[in-house]
């Protein structure tokens, strides 16, 4: 029995989004996923007297979910789709065998809520590091952030 020419050999997935970029919403996702609900909505007082806990806290305002959104937006429709992709393989909703079919099914979903979308996944760094571990990627502190 003869081997099959090599462009014949079928290969896995890949990955088209850039791992630095995954990583940079990685770190920025966690930094966001560690907001706490507004405790105090009314507090005018001066944020040294409130210890700084204001930092803590999910606002509409925020720096971080202000980063993490134009990022997100800024990326290519293609990115965006393999980022959401990326997440729901790191969630579970599919494996890395059934790639294609989530890239297919975030193509089809795709609007331009992709950054509100994947910023509601209260684990979303997480999902997309576990994603980019299917793939055998692992983000490192060189290119986490640049």
């Amino acid at each position: 029995m003869a081997l099959a020419p090599s462009s014949e050999i079928a290969t896995g997935p890949t990955l088209n989004i850039a791992t630095d970029k995954v990583a940079f919403i990685i770190v920025k996702a966690r930094e966001f996923d560690v907001k706490e609900a507004d405790s105090d909505p009314d507090s005018g007082s001066n944020a040294t007297d409130d210890d700084e806990t204001d930092v803590l806290e999910d606002k509409p305002d925020d720096p971080v979910r202000q980063e993490l959104v134009s990022y997100i937006n800024g990326l290519n429709v293609d990115e965006q789709i393999e980022l959401v992709a990326l997440a729901w393989l790191g969630r579970g909703t599919y494996d890395i065998e059934e790639w294609r079919e989530a890239v297919a099914t975030a193509k089809s979903e795709h609007n331009r809520r992709t950054a509100q979308y994947l910023l509601g996944l209260p684990m979303l760094g997480d999902y997309l590091e576990e994603g980019l571990d299917a793939f055998g990627e692992s983000i490192s502190d060189e290119n986490e952030i640049n």
